[in-house]
């Protein structure tokens, strides 16, 4: 892995990667060692890591978060700086473990850019050769797959939506120039920040069309982000089998992808003691019109972050896939990719699935009847936000507990303007000259503007946090007047 001792590039290959990613072939199941006839029930697990990136370096430089806990081993849980650490890079020791012990394991991994950048910044080699054996080694290929994000840990809701594919390609930038193009093309899921999902109708229209148009596949959604098309909560079965969320935008135009659905629950102990692995023993195949098909139990946590990942996890894990190899009872790990190009290869793909909305689509739409406009759209969201308290278009997420917008009027009134000036200034050069994204005015003014769309900057409240926002928008100000 090449360390970054500068910026990062995230962008100046947007055509080829583009290309690269619109390749429309099976990859995983050529790989696979699963046989889907024989599978009762599947589990898939994934973990998320980041780290934000900061201005607190010597005088304001940007460095990462994690650079920041080990130089103030004193303050809060900074002690856990390298506990952290090493849960970036184990998986490259659990995996070859467990496959040297005769099992099978999987695991999915979603890795901020913030986070891959800030490793390299510090000179960790022993992580970043741990990640690129994950991200190359040919054997990893059939064990580990990489799930693309935003690549500053945006909420996708709060994000403006020209930037929305910003932050998606930026991260297949980097992800690209880190591990090569191979090891992207693999890259077939996304996970959403926080589990963020837009449900106002234009900004989640946007968000599935920037992912489909950067080649991705499916989406893991979380079960209470989204409704069935009749506005129901899904039945628990529906919850196990994949689903194609479609989003209509407020001009009526409509767009699908595949979603894979995340359970809910306290995220960090399900996969830290591995509830997924023993919910997917108790059920059984699904009948779904001709065909028969195993349910998928999906499940994300963070990777690093308290003590059951810390601590409980890497035992867990190795017990489970010990368990699922001595008892051999038809339930086994899959990943996202693997399990929906199995069921593809068997004919059950997109069009047999069953559809699925954003959360409150079915309600909105209900109040807009059958000749959508924006201004009707943004008319019946005011009177159904008046009249019922439930009722919201901030989206829902796996922190629902917190608001992205409410009372963040200084991060997010920056955020707007230092994007408006960005496409400002920027877009018709790009029109003119897509070289333009190459050069490193363009890439200064970007990173700073990816960096402010940190959702860190919000979740920790007002004073430190803020203030760190504060800075990278001045920065940003300044890359934008060179």
């Amino acid at each position: 892995m090449t360390r970054l001792t500068t910026h990062p590039s995230l962008s100046g290959r947007e055509a080829e990667l583009l290309k690269l990613m619109q390749a429309d072939r099976p990859i995983w199941r050529d790989h696979s060692d699963r046989n889907l006839e024989t599978i009762r029930s599947g589990f898939a697990c994934a973990l998320h890591m980041h780290q934000p990136t900061i201005p607190a370096g010597p005088d304001g430089t940007l460095i990462s978060h994690l650079q920041f806990m080990f130089e103030h081993q004193g303050e809060g849980d900074n002690h856990n700086a390298e506990p952290f650490a090493q849960c970036y890079r184990r998986l490259a020791d659990l995996i070859p473990q467990l496959i040297s012990e005769g099992c099978s394991p999987r695991i999915m991994l979603d890795y901020s850019g913030n986070l891959l950048w800030g490793v390299g910044q510090m000179g960790r080699d022993d992580i970043c050769d741990a990640l690129r054996h994950l991200a190359c080694d040919p054997v990893m290929q059939r064990h580990v797959e990489w799930l693309g994000t935003f690549w500053s840990h945006a909420v996708a809701p709060s994000t403006p939506i020209p930037d929305l594919k910003l932050q998606i390609t930026a991260w297949q930038h980097q992800f690209s120039n880190l591990f090569g193009t191979d090891a992207l093309k693999r890259v077939r899921g996304f996970s959403p920040p926080e589990m963020h999902l837009p449900n106002h109708p234009d900004t989640l229209f946007e968000f599935i069309s920037a992912l489909k148009q950067c080649g991705y596949r499916w989406l893991l959604v979380q079960e209470h982000s989204v409704e069935s098309m009749d506005g129901e909560v899904l039945e628990d079965a529906r919850k196990h089998i994949p689903n194609q969320l479609v989003a209509r935008n407020s001009s009526g135009d409509m767009v699908s992808i595949t979603a894979l659905i995340k359970t809910q629950g306290s995220d960090t102990k399900l996969v830290g003691q591995m509830q997924p692995c023993y919910e997917a023993m108790g059920l059984q195949r699904q009948q779904r019109g001709d065909h028969t098909i195993p349910p998928l139990v999906s499940q994300i946590a963070d990777g690093e972050n308290g003590g059951v990942m810390m601590n409980e996890f890497p035992s867990a894990y190795c017990q489970a896939n010990h368990r699922i190899r001595d008892e051999s009872n038809g339930t086994v790990a899959l990943n996202g990719s693997e399990y929906l190009e199995l069921l593809e290869a068997d004919g059950f793909s997109s069009e047999h699935f069953p559809l699925i909305q954003a959360k409150h689509q079915h309600q909105l739409w209900q109040a807009v009847g059958d000749k959508p406009t924006a201004e009707a759209v943004s008319t019946a969201i005011a009177e159904l936000g008046e009249s019922d308290n439930r009722f919201s278009m901030e989206g829902a997420s796996w922190t629902n507990d917190l608001s992205w917008v409410k009372g963040y009027e200084n991060v997010l009134e920056p955020i707007n303007q230092l994007s408006a000036d960005f496409h400002r200034v920027f877009d018709p050069l790009v029109a003119a000259d897509p070289a333009v994204t190459g050069s490193q005015n363009y890439r200064s003014a970007l990173l700073h503007l990816l960096l402010l769309e940190t959702s860190c900057f919000r979740y920790w409240g007002q004073g430190t946090w803020t203030d760190y926002a504060t800075a990278i928008y001045e920065e940003g100000k300044k890359a934008l007047n060179q």
